[in-house]
């Protein structure tokens, strides 16, 4: 039994501003001296990177479409105590409280902020965007306090309050009905995070812009909230029956170090940090490369992972590294295993927007006018350097962009009847994000790949990488 004060920060619908006060929360707690562990219910990238910002370590997700239910709380409690044990963690959820996954395979309220709650029995605190109701507010809590008794509705944050008569009418309605007011924040376009395509703007790209609102929102939450009391409601939370997820459980090392690259800097600021975990207790060395500014692939890069991102805001930038893009394609060419997501794929392209990319692809990619978003159960279509055929995973697709074709001769994946992405040669690339949590084996299978071309190399070749 590990116990671990911990808390759900829910909301009736989205645009209720989680996130917003999710980030605060973290960096006013942070700033009291405490140590934070942030997570982020569902599979989303961008909150997360808020999160890390304001606690100082990384942000990690929680889903149980992912992962399967059965690795959430040792997922938790990976956070909770690596790289040291967190005073307290903070879960941001995702979407409306018992909104889940839109797939029919599962229960409406599959992977919802709920089912994450209930699994980690954590009490939940519900953001309420107070701007447009008075005594109202009392009914929406009451209802979403009582609709399912296996969720304990700890408190409640009003957000957006227009004045303190406002506030006082909110608390007042809200103390009729019994619930507690842990805190209330106004209105403050000034800290609003700006949006793109696909919605916030990483705070990778950023960087002191983002600082500055982080340290703001932990500021303003700070002043909103009684930290007190939201730190008494997480330590309220009864200890979990369930043992910290380890990579090195999942795979196994090889006799082979091979190094395996990873794409990373502002156009490729998407992963999931149990990806590179697990390479590395496959037997990895796990280097991080950044496409905007390096201009080779690091010495004696066995493999490289490239996952998603926004290259279509960089693709410029991408394209001019020139001998960067001939250095993977180059990598490609002779075997080096090459595993690619998403904006991967448009990287390894022909081709994005008109603009020359690396050519490890014939595919031609750019923006598309609608958004491709949803979860996804997919099989590999056949063998490749992530999976035998046949292999099932669960992933998600989120992009506004399109490939011409979608899918090559051996495509990567098949779902729904239809075939998706590329393979070829050690080459695999797809729209599909895969945390690979999930499906340790794939990260064991890519790491032995790369592995297995360190001994079928040239020695001119072996010379040219030490």
């Amino acid at each position: 039994m590990i116990r671990v004060p911990r808390l759900v920060l829910a909301a009736p619908s989205s645009n209720a501003g989680k996130t917003s006060i999710a980030t605060g929360l973290i960096a006013a707690l942070s700033a009291r001296g405490l140590t934070v562990s942030p997570h982020k219910v569902g599979p989303d990238y961008i909150d997360p990177g808020y999160h890390g910002l304001a606690a100082g370590r990384p942000g990690r997700n929680l889903d149980p479409w992912l992962v399967g239910e059965e690795r959430v709380a040792p997922l938790f409690l990976r956070g909770a105590l690596h790289p040291s044990p967190a005073d307290i963690a903070v879960v941001e959820g995702v979407m409306g409280l018992f909104d889940g996954a839109a797939h029919p395979s599962v229960d409406p309220g599959f992977a919802s902020t709920a089912h994450v709650a209930r699994l980690l029995d954590a009490p939940v605190v519900l953001v309420v965007d107070a701007a447009s109701q008075a005594h109202s507010v009392a009914a929406l809590v009451h209802g979403f306090a009582t609709f399912d008794p296996a969720i304990r509705v700890g408190g409640v944050v009003l957000n957006r309050v227009g004045s303190d008569r406002h506030e006082a009418i909110l608390r007042g309605a809200l103390a009729a009905a019994g619930v507690t007011v842990l805190g209330a924040v106004r209105r403050h376009d000034r800290l609003h995070t700006p949006s793109r395509h696909l919605g916030l703007i990483p705070a990778a790209e950023r960087s002191a812009e983002a600082t500055t609102t982080v340290r703001r929102l932990g500021e303003v939450v700070g002043e909103g909230l009684d930290l007190d009391a939201v730190l008494a409601l997480a330590r309220s939370a009864p200890p979990l029956a369930a043992a910290p997820w380890d990579p090195a459980d999942e795979v196994a090392p090889g006799t082979a170090r091979p190094r395996i690259a990873v794409a990373g800097g502002a156009a490729f600021t998407f992963g999931y940090v149990e990806n590179t975990e697990l390479l590395a207790a496959a037997g990895a060395e796990v280097v991080v490369v950044d496409p905007l500014r390096e201009e080779a692939l690091p010495a004696g890069t066995a493999g490289l992972v490239v996952g998603g991102g926004f290259p279509e805001v960089h693709a410029a930038e991408l394209s001019a590294n020139g001998t960067l893009r001939a250095d993977v394609a180059a990598l490609a060419a002779r075997g080096g295993p090459v595993a690619a997501e998403c904006a991967g794929l448009l990287y390894l392209a022909r081709e994005l927007d008109g603009v020359p990319m690396c050519g490890v692809l014939d595919v031609a990619t750019a923006m598309a006018g609608r958004l491709t978003l949803g979860y996804r159960e997919a099989e590999a279509a056949g063998p490749s350097v992530l999976a035998p055929a046949g292999t099932r995973v669960r992933g998600h697709e989120f992009h506004r962009t399109a490939a011409v074709p979608v899918a090559g001769p051996a495509p990567a994946w098949r779902w729904g009847g239809t075939a998706e992405g590329f393979t070829a040669g050690n080459v695999h690339a797809s729209y599909l994000h895969l945390n690979w949590a999930g499906s340790p084996a794939l990260a064991q299978r890519f790491t032995a790949a790369c592995a297995a071309t360190l001994h079928t190399e040239r020695p001119e070749q072996q010379h040219a990488h030490r």
